[in-house]
């Protein structure tokens, strides 16, 4: 039973450690740094979009 608690712990571990690299490795980040930090170029990209609907509904709006 302890082999088979410590061969789940071992298989959970090591799939987060996994993921975590491995989304750092998909951005072209250090693999150490946090995946789950935003960049100033998503903040703005994310911010663009916002700007982008805000503007589309105001035209909408004034067009009605």
């Amino acid at each position: 039973m302890k082999s088979i608690k410590m061969l789940i712990t071992g298989l959970v571990v090591g799939l987060l450690l996994g993921l975590w690299f491995g989304v750092n490795m998909g951005k072209g980040k250090p693999f150490y740094s946090n995946p789950f930090e935003q960049t100033m170029q998503d903040k703005a990209k994310r911010k663009a979009g916002e700007v982008l609907e805000d503007t589309k509904r105001a035209l909408r709006e004034s067009l009605e």
